[in-house]
């Protein structure tokens, strides 16, 4: 009898985010629980927020080390990296990518070794790691009020709990 793999544990997550302030701040709270190794795949229509929560996060991880940067969303440079004493933090923006062949070229999987890569549009890809965050942020009212469905698979499920707020 062969034996099967359990599928890695998930656990999700819905935050009502009234307005930009709400995204910035969810960012910041994940700003602590990131590690190195982190793969969070940011999904959600064009203006949804994802460069905005992915902003937040950077910004909130590295001013806990006195560091402040410019963080403007890689959409015509695929990639940003911003150095901590503790980890790299790698935002890339997919939207303009053509083929997942041509993600290869961009080194998102050796980053992870270094800290924690931020994907927009990660469905480009094609396979995302089976141990990750996926943020689905929606936009639900016509005020602009959008909601943000995470999903932790692997050790995120666990982490999750952690989120405050």
């Amino acid at each position: 009898m062969s034996e099967r793999a359990s599928p890695a544990p998930t656990a999700q997550r819905q935050i009502a985010l009234p307005d930009e302030a709400a995204t910035r701040a969810l960012g910041a709270r994940l700003a602590s629980l990131v590690r190195i190794g982190d793969f969070i795949a940011l999904t959600g229509s064009l203006g949804a927020g994802k460069s905005a929560l992915a902003r937040a996060l950077i910004e909130t991880r590295l001013a806990g080390h006195g560091l402040h940067e410019d963080v403007p969303s890689p959409t015509f440079t695929l990639v940003q990296t911003y150095e901590t004493p503790d980890l790299l933090l790698t935002h890339v923006d997919l939207y303009r990518l053509e083929r997942p062949e041509d993600a290869a070229e961009l080194g998102l999987m050796d980053a992870l070794d270094e800290g924690v890569v931020l994907v927009e549009w990660p469905e480009k890809l094609g396979r995302l790691p089976k141990d990750r965050l996926d943020i689905d942020i929606r936009i639900v009212g016509e005020g602009g009020e959008r909601e943000a469905l995470l999903v932790g698979h692997g050790s995120w499920a666990r982490r999750l709990d952690g989120l405050k707020g």
